[in-house]
């Protein structure tokens, strides 16, 4: 019985097709009193339209154990890293370098 794990471990898997990834560079967030729905979306320059890569859905328990985990993160990373400045503090054209946007 030596294969046999702890009950304390999980065995997770990755396909490589979620391995890849999805880039995302927005987030939209809403929530109900079950649950907190993430989608991430990835906006390009002149594109009228964006679709979303991915949807997470979190019990609100999940959602602020996520929260949590991530915090966690960051701060080891800016440890490692450096402050990330916060977006309200870098200057982003609305044209991303890409052609400008009419309307």
């Amino acid at each position: 019985m030596a294969d046999q794990q702890p009950n304390n471990q999980i065995n997770i898997e990755i396909s490589e097709e979620v391995a890849e990834g999805s880039y995302a560079n927005l987030a939209i967030i809403t929530h109900s009193h079950a649950e907190f729905v993430i989608d991430f979306v990835n906006v390009m320059p002149g594109t009228p339209k964006s679709k979303v890569k991915s949807r997470i859905i979190f019990t609100p328990m999940h959602a602020k154990r996520f929260l949590k985990a991530l915090e966690d993160n960051i701060n080891r990373y800016e440890t490692a890293n450096g402050t990330i400045q916060d977006l309200e503090q870098v200057e982003i054209p609305y044209n991303f370098g890409g052609p400008t946007a009419q309307a």
